[in-house]
């Protein structure tokens, strides 16, 4: 074959190939995140003014959006909720009777909560993270010693290597959701 052709055919097979990898490699991707529950979500983050992305992250990290998720430290649903802080953050906006199995209701108070930990913490998204996994108390108290920064600049000196491990997840996977969708 002639060389001025082989040097036309090459890269544009190459670049034929690299075009499919990325369409299929974006589709995989969406379905391993999805935007399942997308009309609670969409509705209650922006009801409680969350970024829902944060939403869809925070219940892909919890419960890979499994409705019936149960942890060995009895939190329940997609959010993995406690039933002592659904109840809290329940109560707050009206819900009488919380069942943590059903989809809006674990959404709406899990995104009422998430909402409610960015507002208390001046609108930071990681120490809302941190808050929802290891507890407003214990996060306070690291404030409150000096093991972690007010800013939040040193977030990885967090005492509890599974919160420590899930605040880098969340975000993590919160920004797949902002580069996907």
């Amino acid at each position: 074959m002639n060389k001025k052709i082989l040097m036309i055919i090459i890269p544009t097979i190459v670049l034929i190939l690299v075009i499919i990898g990325t369409v299929i490699g974006y589709y995989i991707l969406k379905q391993l995140y999805p935007k399942d529950y997308s009309e609670y979500v969409e509705k209650y983050a922006k009801e409680y003014n969350v970024d829902p992305k944060l939403i869809y992250a925070i219940i892909k990290e919890e419960s890979n959006f499994n409705k019936d998720a149960n942890s060995h430290k009895d939190a329940i649903g997609l959010m993995q909720l406690v039933q002592k802080t659904a109840d809290e953050a329940g109560s707050k906006i009206g819900i009488k009777e919380i069942k943590l199995n059903n989809p809006e209701i674990n959404i709406q108070i899990g995104t009422k909560y998430i909402s409610d930990l960015i507002k208390k913490y001046d609108g930071s998204i990681k120490f809302a993270i941190v808050a929802y996994n290891a507890g407003i108390g214990n996060v306070d108290k690291w404030i409150r010693d000096e093991i972690i920064e007010a800013d939040g600049s040193n977030m990885e000196k967090i005492p509890f290597k599974e919160t420590n491990m899930y605040l880098r997840k969340v975000l993590r996977t919160y920004e797949l959701y902002r580069k996907l969708y």
